[in-house]
């Protein structure tokens, strides 16, 4: 399985990614510059992505703490996910998403 993530830079970087893995593992173990300062206990946005518009019916639904702590995240989209509560699964093959930019 694979998933496509677009760096802050606009880069597109094509990752293997392992079912039941977090999307914010997958990006981390890959090198890329993700923060993931709570270690995906979905309580920083410091994972925060932007899934692609033809994913975003595809994901599961966004919980209520997910939705709290994205509220206080930088620069807030529709397409807004933490990476941490996305897991890795067959029905995500594909699924691309771009880094949000790191706060200040």
């Amino acid at each position: 399985m694979k998933i496509n993530v677009i760096d802050r830079e606009g880069r597109q970087h094509e990752l293997e990614a392992t079912p039941g893995w977090k999307i914010m593992e997958v990006i981390r173990e890959a090198g890329l510059d993700i923060k993931a300062e709570c270690g995906g206990c979905c309580v920083c946005s410091t994972c925060h992505v932007y899934v692609d518009d033809a994913w975003l019916d595809r994901l599961p639904a966004i919980e209520e703490d997910e939705e709290e702590i994205l509220d206080d995240a930088c620069e807030l989209k529709p397409a807004s996910r933490l990476s941490c509560q996305l897991k890795m699964a067959e029905e995500l093959d594909g699924l691309t998403v771009t880094l949000a930019p790191e706060w200040a």
